[in-house]
């Protein structure tokens, strides 16, 4: 088998120097693959290893015999003292074992292990020669040759072993997965994450993309300044696309910490230079720890656009939050919507005693109650079908399991559907309200916190007043009952804008035409909203809870309105598309009850700061309880009429500030200014 080795290695190095450049490509490809598959023995490491300590040694008295023709060369003593050196490194090898590491995974701590070794052996040879020559006056071996015979050991078996076997691995893998050639990449900042980042992606083995340079975003300037080989390019909005076209790169790709960079303007210079933009997920530590044979480059991908909101990010109050919901039973109406599945996330990591979950969307419920399950908290869940509508269902809840605390979720909630059924609106959202806010109260729950909307601040459509009108029952309770005497539940509202993902929402929307090929639909290119993340709502609506007294309508901080076809015009752009070119996007006019501008306060509202920067406490008008309350009663008895231009009216009468826009009903504002 050897001797068939040999022979077709002599064949193949022939057909290497004798052949053409496709001939050597292909004898190369398949070493590389053999090497792959066939992976070198540690003794064979440990074979190679000696055999180039003794080609090194065999060098310097070779180059001395060149370059000084009078040098005596003694064949019989230089080979006894060869075999004294390889003895002395064989045992050396053995001791420390440098070649038991995996050759392609070989690092710092396995080049340091072969330098030791190396170090030893010719510490204990230079030794010997001084002990022999003070007893016999007798040099054993040649200084020169230990020395010089060392350095040479330790650079060709670091270099012709671990390296080159690394490299004709790599290649291996290259060759068998068809990545051959890598994306070019450059990498944001120059701070210790991004290093580390451009490194594992550099030296890993499987991985897709070869970093070529770091793009420096700070004030200071390097000048022709390099880290690990590769240049530090400055950022510059204008020459952005420039220097990419230089390093002829094809992506740029970050770590976490550099989002700030990005959120604050810094990603429209890419976009518009129409380089693609791809982050890191998670923390380079963790995937240290991970399985080496999957490559970092799988951890890397696109950006979402949730990311890209101009705005710090919640930091909430983690040890507020848990005494406030730890060991306490929570009922959450509307639990299978998308503000109502994360805040039973939230309330589990916070350890609630008992989450009932109550809704009355079979499907989504049954969703959130596996997702629950598998996460562990299959103890802790209790699923509740029931609609708010119905006082009774709503009620053998509050008695089997007597809730502590009740985040109110439930509600209609899409404009133009209310628009056209605003019984229903009323009949779930104020009506509804109304149930669980009064059963609060006669079962003793500590509190009652209900997610309101921004839309409820001027009212221009049926949903948008009927949540105000929620608010207004709500509040003028909690005020009646702060002059009463006893302990009674403490009734609180929180407004927010528009949350990103959220079903209906413009995102998962977006999302969706752009896979189709487009065209994104947007109302009107004016129109401008206040995003924010569902976890970043429900963490603010755990906080506001924690902190109300009664009373209180909490308003938060959006953070900076966002312009919906600038939205579309990013979403594009981040899928590496180009707007009007690969995807049109097309106005359809605004839809019945839209406005351009949303608010979260009115005109005659002011806020005053909390002890979160991000949470205010609105200062609304206020309602007496015994006024209202009738006017509620009954309007909520008039929707089962279904007479939707009466009850509209009705709401409007209780609401003076709801005035419809590109509505059908905007005819009921013209009677009354007549």
């Amino acid at each position: 088998m050897g001797k068939n080795y040999f022979i077709k290695a002599v064949r193949g190095t022939k057909r290497f120097f004798s052949g053409d450049n496709n001939t050597r490509f292909n004898i190369l490809k398949r070493i590389a693959l053999w090497f792959k598959r066939n992976q070198t023995h540690p003794y064979v490491v440990l074979g190679i290893d000696m055999m180039i300590v003794v080609v090194c040694c065999c060098l310097i008295p070779t180059v001395k015999a060149l370059l000084f023709p009078n040098y005596d060369f003694e064949p019989i003593k230089f080979l006894s003292q060869l075999f004294l050196i390889f003895t002395v490194y064989l045992i050396c090898y053995a001791i420390i074992k440098p070649y038991l590491g995996i050759v392609r995974y070989s690092g710092y701590i396995d080049t340091i292990k072969l330098i030791v070794s190396v170090i030893i052996a010719t510490s204990i040879l230079v030794a010997n020669n001084y002990i022999v020559e003070y007893i016999t006056g007798y040099r054993v071996l040649s200084h020169n040759v230990l020395v010089v015979g060392m350095g040479l050991a330790i650079m060709f078996c670091s270099a012709s072993v671990r390296v080159i076997a690394k490299a004709l691995y790599a290649k291996g893998i290259a060759y068998e997965t068809g990545i051959n050639k890598k994306i070019r990449a450059v990498i944001l900042g120059t701070d210790t994450e991004s290093v580390t980042l451009a490194n594992k992606l550099k030296h890993e083995i499987k991985g897709k993309y070869e970093p070529v340079a770091f793009l420096w975003i700070k004030e200071e300037r390097y000048t022709n300044a390099e880290i690990n080989g590769l240049p530090i390019k400055r950022f510059s909005t204008d020459k952005v696309g420039k220097t990419f076209e230089n390093l002829n790169a094809d992506v740029l790709i970050f770590e976490p910490s550099q989002i700030a960079f990005l959120r604050n303007g810094g990603i429209d210079a890419f976009l518009d230079a129409d380089i693609k933009v791809r982050q890191i997920s998670d923390s380079l530590l963790r995937h240290s720890k991970g399985d080496a044979n999957i490559p970092i480059s799988c951890n890397v991908h696109d950006i979402q656009i949730e990311q890209l909101l101009n705005r710090d990010v919640i930091e909430p109050d983690v040890n507020k939050i848990k005494n406030f919901i730890e060991n306490k039973v929570v009922m959450v109406t509307g639990a299978a919507g998308s503000i109502g599945s994360e805040i039973v996330r939230q309330l589990a990591k916070y350890n609630a005693k008992k989450i009932v979950m109550f809704d009355n969307a079979e499907t989504p419920m049954h969703n959130i109650l596996l997702e629950m399950q598998n996460a562990g908290y299959g103890d802790v869940i209790i699923p509740f079908m029931g609609d708010v509508r119905n006082l009774i269902r709503i009620e053998s809840a509050f008695r089997k399991y007597k809730p502590q605390v009740v985040f109110h979720a439930a509600a209609y909630k899409h404009v133009p559907m209310m628009e056209l059924h605003p019984s229903e609106a009323i009949r779930t959202n104020v009506g509804g309200s109304k149930n669980l806010a009064d059963l609060a109260l006669k079962y003793n729950v500590e509190k009652f916190v209900m997610v309101s909307t921004d839309k409820a601040v001027n009212p221009t459509n049926v949903m948008g007043a009927t949540k105000r009108l929620a608010e207004i029952y709500v509040q003028s309770l909690a005020l009646k009952l702060k002059n009463s005497e006893g302990n009674y539940t403490k009734f609180i509202t929180t407004r927010f804008g528009n949350v990103l993902g959220s079903n209906g929402s413009v995102v998962p929307l977006f999302k969706e035409q752009i896979t189709k090929g487009g065209p994104i639909t947007i109302t009107d290119k004016r129109i401008i909203r206040y995003f924010m993340t569902i976890p970043e709502a429900c963490e603010l609506v755990l906080e506001a809870g924690c902190m109300g007294i009664g009373g209180e309508i909490f308003v938060f901080d959006m953070g900076h309105p966002v312009k919906i076809y600038d939205l579309a015009k990013r979403m594009i752009k981040l899928s590496g598309l180009k707007p009007y070119t690969d995807i049109d996007i097309v106005e359809t006019g605004l839809r019945p009850g839209e406005k351009l501008y949303e608010e979260l306060l009115n005109d005659k509202e002011i806020t005053n700061n909390t002890k979160h920067k991000r949470i205010m406490i609105g200062k609304v008008r206020e309602y007496d309880y015994d006024e209202i309350a009738p006017n509620i009663d009954n309007l909520v008895d008039m929707a089962w009429n279904f007479n939707d231009e009466v009850i509209v009216g009705a709401m409007k009468e209780i609401i003076p500030e709801y005035i419809s826009q590109n509505s059908k009903f905007e005819t009921l504002d013209k009677k009354q200014d007549s």
